[in-house]
Order: structure tokens, then C-alpha cells, then sequence
């Protein structure tokens, strides 16, 4: 039986086990997906550990997607651009590492709306703002980066060619599309995004999906908005991480249905 997971530190909040053993067992793949919590110091000798036990893949979250990248035989072209590994395949006793959370964003906010040619602002400058950024430009949208510390939202926008206006800036905000991307708004009922503005755009994302409504988004479709939440983003990067590990198709619906019924104790 091949074995797979997730490494990070925490990951027992994580859904990723559940929604690829549903995927294994939909597939009848003879696979098993578990949590693997790495420390930041152990991370070099848990890379090496991979390696020796014949673990064929696993999944990068915090703090690990940017640390990985020296420890990999292989990075593959999309996730050197984005500077971010959230997936590691083991094959032929090669690492080879990829990025799939920028398709997790490009699907959830297709399922919506067209993407090209929107003007899209990002809130946040954080990890998960460059996927994010890079899917909507990818996409061909023309993006706006607020973030409350002005050198990391430059910094952003710089590495991607796309504008950053001071926080300050952010009740002038206007557009198609709006994606959260911070930790604002995690188990908590607070926004970082003022609720005056969000009737200026079509769509709004929160890449939080813990309340898989947060208030955000709960002001957003008051305000008439489409709303997209944080768990699409997941279940779409960890179809694109099944596809990597096994070559075949991933049952997204089913995958999804496993993420929501764990994510509400079900």
C-alpha cells in the first residue's frame, strides 16, 4: 500500500486526509494519507525520512512551502515562479516539487466568474497572496495588492508586475473580483475589509474557511455579491494534488462533500 500525507506544523486541523482517502477509495487505489507533524528544525531530516520509508507524495502547508525548496531534487517551473511548494511527489528516489494552490484559486473563482480582463484587488501580502496573485494574472486580471505593511505588499507586486496602493488606500478599493487572503476572520467574527465597499464588486473570495462563511463573506452577499469561500480553494488545489500522486482523475465532488462533512463534524 503506498502512503502519502501531509507535513506542517500544525496539521491536525487539516482536511486533506479525508478528502484524499475518499479519493483513494472512490479510485479503489490501495493507498492510505496521513498527518505527518514536521517542526521547523526537523524539516531537512523529515525530507531524508521521506525518502527512506518510500513515501510517495505528500502535501506542504505552514511554514514549510517555502523552506522545502532547497531540500528537492526537481522544482517545477510554476512553483519556482511563485517562490512556493505545496506538493511534493516522490518518484524513481527523486523529490520533485510543485505548486498546485494557485489552480485551487483560478477553479473555486471559475466556478463564478470569468476571470480575464477583471480588475481583481488582493488584500493581504502575505504566503497565500502569491498564488493567488499569480493565478489572477496568469488568468489575465489586472490586480491591486493592499496589505497594512506597505515594503511587503510592494515587494508583492513587484515580483509579479501588478499595482499595490497603501492600506490606507483600501475604502477607495474597487473592481470585479476581491480575494482575502489573510488569517483575519479565523474562527473569529471580525473583517479586514470595510462592508461600505463590497457592493463596487461581483465576487468576493475569503480563502478562510473557517466559519466556512466568515463574516466577510456574510457581508458580501448582503451586499449582493457573489461569495466564494475558502474551502473551493482546497478541495480544487487537492484535486490537482491527486492528479500528481496517482496520474488519475480526482473525484472533486466527492472530495468536496468528505471536506465540508468534516469541517462540520458530521
Amino acid at each position: 500500500m503506498d502512503v502519502y500525507g501531509i507535513i506542517g506544523w500544525p496539521v491536525e486541523h487539516s482536511l486533506s486526509p479525508v478528502m484524499h482517502n475518499t479519493a483513494f477509495k472512490a479510485r479503489k487505489i490501495p493507498a492510505v494519507y496521513g498527518l505527518f507533524p514536521v517542526a521547523p528544525e526537523d524539516l531537512k531530516e523529515a525530507l531524508t525520512g521521506l525518502r527512506a520509508l518510500n513515501i510517495k507524495g505528500v502535501s506542504v502547508t505552514i511554514p514549510h512551502k517555502e523552506n522545502v525548496i532547497p531540500f528537492l531534487d526537481t522544482l517545477d517551473r510554476v512553483a519556482e515562479e511563485i517562490g512556493a511548494v505545496n506538493t511534493i511527489v516522490h518518484r524513481e528516489k527523486r523529490l520533485f516539487g510543485y505548486n498546485t494552490d494557485w489552480i485551487g484559486v483560478k477553479r473555486a473563482l471559475e466556478e463564478v466568474v470569468s476571470l480575464a480582463d477583471k480588475r481583481a484587488v488582493v488584500v493581504g501580502a502575505g504566503g497565500a497572496a502569491r498564488a493567488v496573485v499569480y493565478a489572477l494574472k496568469r488568468e489575465g486580471a489586472r490586480v491591486t495588492i493592499y496589505n497594512r505593511t506597505w515594503e511587503k505588499a510592494r515587494s508583492l507586486a513587484e515580483k509579479f508586475a501588478v499595482e499595490a496602493r497603501p492600506w490606507e488606500e483600501l475604502p477607495d478599493a474597487r473592481g470585479e473580483i476581491l480575494v482575502q487572503t489573510t488569517s483575519v476572520g479565523l474562527k473569529e467574527d471580525v473583517s479586514p475589509v470595510p462592508r461600505e465597499i463590497l457592493s463596487r464588486f461581483q465576487v468576493v473570495m475569503d480563502i478562510v474557511y473557517t466559519p466556512l462563511e466568515t463574516r466577510l463573506l456574510r457581508e458580501a452577499r448582503e451586499a449582493g455579491c457573489k461569495t466564494v469561500h475558502g474551502l473551493k480553494m482546497l478541495v480544487h488545489q487537492g484535486a490537482e494534488q491527486f492528479r500528481l500522486f496517482t496520474g488519475q482523475e480526482p473525484p472533486v465532488s466527492l472530495m468536496e462533500e468528505a471536506a465540508l462533512a468534516a469541517l462540520k463534524g458530521d
